[in-house]
């Protein structure tokens, strides 16, 4: 297993998903230790300060799974957008390993059958704070 890559995460979105995740019930909230952990390591950044190659929430991000090859293009989303084709939700595994990554960053992350898959982000096409998008 690779080390973890260092992610940087705006301050608004970190409160947020503190927030989102400090809702959550008690026997769901074990399953989101991966992201806390994540949001503890990451460098905060506020969101006018935030490199436009950085995956935030709401970005829209190409990454390629290599142990296939496969190219997605996703939005990372809260879950209440998330369920519409073409997002993912900041809950979701995928969701939580691209928060924070650059372009042509790697992360191995786990799938729920208890395997790991390593991603490549390829491309942010859409980044809120880089559109000038700071209050999202």
């Amino acid at each position: 297993m690779s080390s973890k890559p260092p992610i940087t995460v705006s301050r608004i979105d970190l409160e947020r998903i503190e927030a989102l995740l400090e809702r959550l019930p008690a026997a769901e909230s074990a399953h989101f230790d991966a992201l806390r952990a994540e949001l503890d390591r990451a460098e905060v950044v506020e969101p006018t300060a935030m490199p436009e190659h950085i995956v935030t929430m709401n970005s829209t991000v190409s990454f390629e799974d290599e142990s296939n090859g496969e190219k997605l293009t996703l939005t990372l989303v809260y879950p209440a957008a998330a369920g519409a084709p073409g997002t993912v939700s900041i809950l979701a595994p995928v969701g939580s390993a691209l928060l924070g990554l650059s372009r042509d960053q790697q992360i191995d992350w786990p799938t729920p059958d208890g395997r790991h898959r390593r991603l490549r982000v390829l491309e942010i096409g859409y980044q809120p704070e880089a559109a000038g998008h700071y209050h999202r």
